[in-house]
């Protein structure tokens, strides 16, 4: 275990678009001017999903996070609820990085950006498009839409069109989404029927949470569009794709293929499945190489195990 490190957590909030985003920041205490990492999950997943974890070991290593939720989602603003769209989240990420370099508690010329899942994908495209980054972590990233659609399986696919259907009226009528599951048992509709999808989601709400297991159907054919990992050959700072050699989800073949891409691309690959990546042993070393990776890249040093301290 890391040496202990105290730190603040805030409840703060940035504007986004046309709503707010909430969001917890992270300070260590005792760094004047800390880098900062800008963290963001997953489909249709809120930063109370065991996020703050990683947040807290990166703030015991010396580095603040913001770790923010989606608009549509959680308690963050936005209208209708549950609202998944690609371009709005994109946009929220834009948002957490202006809102950390106008702080002045942070270091605003060592940022990095940190996403698991989606918000992997998320963190590939971002880091793509914002040059001034110094790193960029990528979680089980979904990198090809098409991939994981393949993954899903056509016949799990058709099952989720009469509720496409009816949310593109909806939203062309100004009506309520019709949503459907982000995560189901294996046979039945959803954005995710793997046999680890459900019972991996409820495993990461803390006790006494609810997790909504819902998103308005017409992101389907964005997210089968969304293809994040072909941007991975344009991001010019160091990224670290961490993998798992058995996802369910996010197909690694095609995501290793992607991360080669990368002229400056770390890969490290874990023998865990997508949502172990979250919990116990598979935790304690994803969390050990992204650490180490962030103080490499933004100019940390790392803090010693108290025995490593007296040693010779």
């Amino acid at each position: 275990m890391p040496a202990k490190k105290s730190f603040t957590r805030q409840d703060v909030y940035f504007s986004s678009g046309d709503a707010t985003c909430a969001a917890w920041l992270y300070l260590p205490e005792g760094v004047a001017s800390p880098p900062v990492a800008v963290l963001g999950h997953g489909l249709g997943a809120t930063r109370e999903m065991r996020l703050d974890a990683f947040a807290e070991r990166f703030a015991t290593a010396g580095i603040a996070c913001l770790v923010f939720t989606y608009r549509h989602f959680g308690d963050s603003g936005g209208q209708p609820r549950q609202l998944l769209s690609i371009t709005k989240q994109l946009a929220d990420w834009d948002a957490a990085i202006d809102y950390v370099k106008a702080r002045r508690d942070v270091d605003s010329t060592r940022i990095a950006v940190w996403g698991s899942s989606f918000g992997g994908g998320h963190a590939i495209t971002v880091a793509s498009r914002h040059t001034e980054l110094r790193a960029a972590v990528a979680q089980c990233p979904f990198t090809d839409g098409l991939a994981s659609a393949l993954a899903l399986g056509p016949r799990a696919s058709l099952e989720l069109m009469p509720a496409l259907v009816r949310d593109l009226a909806a939203a062309a009528t100004g009506r309520p989404p019709v949503t459907v599951p982000l995560a189901a048992p294996p046979g039945s509709p959803a954005l995710m029927s793997a046999p680890d999808a459900l019972p991996g989601y409820q495993a990461l709400m803390p006790e006494g949470a609810t997790f909504v297991n819902a998103a308005a159907a017409r992101v389907i054919p964005s997210i089968a569009a969304y293809r994040p990992g072909r941007s991975a050959k344009k991001i010019r700072m160091p990224i670290l794709f961490c993998v798992s050699n058995n996802d369910t989800v996010t197909p690694p073949a095609q995501t290793l293929r992607y991360a080669r891409t990368a002229p400056l691309g770390e890969v490290r690959t874990y023998n865990a499945g997508h949502f172990e990546f979250y919990l116990g042993e598979a935790f304690e070393a994803l969390v050990t190489d992204q650490i180490e990776f962030l103080t490499r890249h933004l100019g940390v040093q790392p803090v010693l195990e108290p025995d490593r301290l007296t040693s010779k």
